[in-house]
């Protein structure tokens, strides 16, 4: 199945996880909450299908760019 991977477009700290590998999701919804100079950055899935994978943990510091999830398409 082809998969889509899911990056950061900020440099910050990952504030909260809000799905679970083997989440189905739509395109569009929140992944996860991401944290740079008090604010908060919601990032959402580009298409939809199943959480394949999640690259961070709460509480990591990310850099813009840097790859945070992957999704199974379909």
């Amino acid at each position: 199945m082809a998969t889509e991977t899911i990056h950061s477009e900020i440099t910050g700290t990952v504030w909260k996880i809000l799905v679970s590998e083997g989440d189905q999701v739509a395109d569009e919804t929140e992944l996860m909450i991401l944290e740079s100079m008090k604010m908060e950055i919601p990032v959402e899935s580009t298409v939809s299908g199943r959480v394949r994978e999640i690259l961070i943990n709460e509480g990591d510091p990310v850099d813009e760019d840097q790859a945070l999830a992957v999704i199974e398409r379909g």
